[in-house]
């Protein structure tokens, strides 16, 4: 079992080297045959859970995700979120510590999924609106944008193109925005989670209204 403490005020430990810089390293060090989310979070160390949430996040920025791993990384997403919400140290079922995802199909998406975090580093921006990036019940705030946005990317939504893009998007965005203590960053991960709730709504109505006319359909005949 896997535990790491989970700290708010350190994440300003990280921003002394940029975020990019920071993923490239971890993902030269990913094994050839295949990486556990013990293995990331041995990479990781105790600072730096939001990269890792950014990290995670990096995987689904492509319209269709991997089938199966927005479950594993969701729920990862959600136990670092929670710990971070309760200020505990982080705990990870054995059963996800060893799930083993294979690198030659996660490499070619990370590199592609840089260039998003290539752009938002380019719009992100230090200490702006730091209120927003505070400690204290906007914190708290910030903490339960997380786990929603770790249960929007768990929603069996993951063959439908951008449902899990819109919540790895304001995942990625809050996490970026608590590292680099960007209020504006962090809004960008609140309206992409509002995005989410409108998309992931529009869908279920839409497969409702598709279902009872197809009945009526039948029943009409």
């Amino acid at each position: 079992m896997q535990k790491l403490h989970v700290n708010g005020d350190r994440s300003a430990a990280i921003e002394t080297e940029p975020l990019t810089e920071k993923l490239n390293a971890i993902i030269e060090e990913l094994p050839t045959d295949g990486v556990t989310l013990r293995h990331l979070l041995q990479l990781v160390g105790q600072d730096g859970l939001m990269v890792l949430t950014a990290l995670l996040s990096l995987v689904f920025l492509i319209p269709v995700s991997i089938p199966g791993v927005s479950t594993v990384f969701g729920a990862a997403i959600l136990l670092i979120a929670v710990s971070r919400l309760f200020h505990r140290e982080l705990w990870v079922p054995a059963s996800f510590q060893g799930r083993v995802i294979s690198t030659d199909k996660l490499l070619p998406v990370f590199r592609r999924a840089l260039v998003w975090l290539h752009r938002l580093e380019k719009i992100s921006r230090p200490r702006r609106m730091h209120w927003l990036a505070a400690d204290g019940p906007v914190g708290v705030l910030n903490s339960c944008a997380l786990i929603l946005g770790a249960v929007l990317l768990m929603m069996p939504f993951g063959l439908i193109p951008f449902s899990n893009t819109l919540p790895a998007l304001a995942l990625l965005c809050l996490a970026v925005g608590i590292v680099q203590r960007d209020g504006v960053c962090i809004l960008l991960g609140y309206i992409s989670n509002l995005g989410t709730i409108i998309y992931f709504s529009i869908l279920i109505g839409g497969s409702g209204l598709a279902v009872r006319e197809a009945l009526q359909y039948f029943v009409d005949r």
